[in-house]
């Protein structure tokens, strides 16, 4: 994913003169056919995060269209306040590609996982906040983010991800799309973002050989938020829940929850929302690892939405 992604970025840059790269202490041979071809729009920075939100945000007030690429943690966190005076109150179209979201960078301890890079950047007036779930649908995104007006938080995974994305469906931000149909009328509907929505689709299917039927949607874009997909999928749930590899405050199942509150009232469907809890990890090991100790692996997302069907059902 990560490797399309920058990939894209060259591709655009042919098309469109305003594309410009800026990396952050990545590997100097990253991106060298730009390098080669485009050396005026290509720019390997050192361990600064603030100062190259501070360049990216000079060369957009300029007219070009600036794409960003560091670890995800150092992108949000490490100039957070950059990046909301720099970017966000000017509104400037400048992309910023966070490698390794969530547990991507499990190996290396809690000062590089992005755990809570969902809520902090949706907190962001003006600031999408977009997590495809394949490389395929990666392409697709690139390709709607040069003309998108604002500043953009993308949010990638550890590449080798299950394609699970169609072409046919489409890309646009800010538009969230239905990955399996329910049969029924009344089924449980699985909302995610990210490659949560792979491990979803999993889960629907052993959802299924237990008799319970499920939809899966997926919301590439947190933010903003699909509210009238939400909502439509809600209305005849029998149980939502919401899945994302981040912190459970602030983050997806927070973005889909508040909208349901302020717009269906006292009509809310039973909602559960699977995240990561509100602490620091301390376990290291591979990225499945630490989603196996949180239950956020397809056979625990399942069990936990068949207790929770059945446990309802009982006290029906």
């Amino acid at each position: 994913m990560r490797k399309r992604s920058l990939d894209m970025v060259y591709e655009l840059a042919k098309r469109d003169e305003r594309v410009v790269f800026i990396g952050s202490d990545l590997s100097p041979g990253l991106l060298g056919n730009m390098k080669k071809a485009y050396p005026d729009r290509w720019f390997m920075e050192g361990v600064a995060e603030a100062n190259v939100i501070g360049m990216a945000a000079g060369m957009a007030m300029e007219g070009y269209v600036p794409y960003v690429n560091t670890i995800a943690t150092f992108i949000t966190r490490r100039c957070y306040e950059q990046v909301a005076v720099d970017l966000c109150l000017h509104d400037l179209p400048v992309r910023l590609i966070g490698n390794g979201g969530g547990y991507v960078y499990a190996p290396l301890g809690p000062t590089h996982e992005a755990i809570e890079d969902i809520a902090i950047m949706r907190a962001l007036p003006n600031m999408a906040v977009v997590a495809v779930c394949d490389a395929q649908e990666m392409v697709r995104f690139m390709e709607r983010s040069l003309d998108w007006p604002s500043p953009i938080y993308i949010r990638l995974a550890k590449g080798g991800d299950p394609v699970v994305s169609k072409a046919e469906a489409g890309f646009t931000i800010g538009k969230a799309i239905p990955m399996r149909k329910a049969r029924g009328r009344h089924p449980v509907v699985l909302m995610a973002t990210g490659v949560m929505t792979t491990n979803c689709l999993a889960a629907a299917e052993l959802l299924e050989r237990d008799g319970i039927d499920a939809s899966v949607v997926h919301f590439h874009t947190v933010k903003p938020l699909d509210e009238e997909a939400a909502l439509e999928h809600a209305a005849n749930a029998r149980l939502v829940v919401t899945v994302e590899e981040g912190v459970a405050i602030g983050g997806f199942g927070s973005a889909v929850t508040d909208l349901l509150v302020d717009e269906v009232g006292p009509s809310l469907p039973r909602i559960i929302r699977l995240a990561l809890p509100d602490a620091f990890p301390h376990h290291y090991g591979a990225q499945n690892d630490l989603l196996q100790i949180n239950g956020l692996m397809p056979e625990q997302i399942a069990a936990t939405v068949a207790r929770t069907v059945n446990r309802k059902e009982k006290v029906a």
